[in-house]
């Protein structure tokens, strides 16, 4: 038998949901089986899979030992080097101005230099994250901005904060803005453009389309034209819906490909303007609540900006 005190950020969740995240081997089905045979106990009682659980819940497991070798993750974090720009901070969230060239999350060829370590490790040397004294938790981002794209990502430091905004990007009630350079000069200087995006996992890429396709989701991006020069054009972007690689494939679907972006945009101009990364930037954030967020209430209405973005400079010169 093994013991679990609840802890803070395991609370407020079903007992199955907190037991899929213990235990990373252990399938779904059977962990329903061990509760509906009493082999998962809270406060030692039966317990049904809908059970939530409270901070000091005590969780008895009559489990099969080989399942709680691989039922530690937390274990295996190992601090790096802290490099992250942090824009704004407070004991609930971080906003981090993420460089270009940076994966957010480990990938089959980078497993520690990526944001996500390095959010973890400052905390940890903070001693805000201690990894030994959680059960499942971890700091995690919030939302995702592509290897190429810099800008501003969230980050939650506890499960609480992690769900609030979840559901407030989900609801639509966190506004995302955008920079980037286009070429050409556009006809229309602001409008909504609404298409259907196909996505294509095996060549990493999407297709836009102006009608409904099969596994096509439709997608709305509104823009702005901000500044011109040069057969090039300076945009502000908001994403209505926030699907992969929309940005940089609805704009190129119109003509009107990111500079640097080669998988969606014209390489040969791109060599000629000498741009490494796709001219493409999560600039400002707005917290756009309409409804509770709870611990969260007091980000209401705020708005966090970029003053400097390193593409924009070309339309100083």
């Amino acid at each position: 038998m093994r013991t679990i005190t609840i802890k803070q950020n395991d609370a407020n969740q079903r007992i199955d949901k907190f037991l899929q995240k213990y235990f990373k081997t252990m399938p779904l089905g059977l962990i329903y089986k061990y509760i509906r045979k009493k082999r998962v106990k809270v406060n030692g009682k039966k317990v049904e899979i809908n059970y939530k659980l409270s901070e000091g819940d005590v969780i008895d497991l009559y489990i099969n030992d080989e399942f709680f070798e691989q039922a530690s993750p937390q274990q295996l974090f190992k601090p790096t080097d802290s490099k992250i720009n942090i824009i704004y901070e407070d004991k609930n969230i971080i906003l981090i101005d993420k460089e270009p060239g940076m994966i957010v999350h480990a990938d089959e060829n980078e497993q520690s230099n990526t944001l996500i370590t390095h959010v973890q490790s400052y905390l940890y040397y903070k001693k805000e994250y201690q990894p030994h004294l959680e059960n499942t938790f971890a700091p995690a981002l919030c939302n995702r901005i592509d290897r190429n794209t810099g800008g501003i990502v969230i980050a939650a430091k506890n499960a609480e904060t992690l769900r609030i905004i979840n559901e407030k990007i989900k609801n639509k009630e966190i506004k995302k803005f955008y920079l980037c350079i286009v070429k050409g000069i556009l006809k229309k200087k602001e409008g909504n453009l609404t298409d259907y995006l196909t996505k294509d996992c095996s060549l990493n890429k999407v297709f836009i389309s102006a009608k409904a396709k099969t596994g096509g989701k439709k997608i709305v991006t509104k823009y702005k034209v901000l500044k011109e020069k040069n057969n090039i054009s300076l945009l502000e972007v908001e994403l209505i819906t926030g699907r992969t690689h929309q940005i940089r494939a609805h704009l190129a679907s119109i003509g009107h490909p990111l500079l640097g972006d080669d998988k969606y945009g014209d390489k040969a101009f791109n060599r000629s303007m000498g741009f490494k990364y796709q001219a493409l930037y999560s600039y400002k954030l707005k917290f756009d609540f309409v409804s509770d967020a709870g611990t969260l209430n007091y980000l209401k209405g705020k708005t966090f900006i970029l003053t400097e973005v390193p593409f924009t400079k070309i339309f100083e010169i």
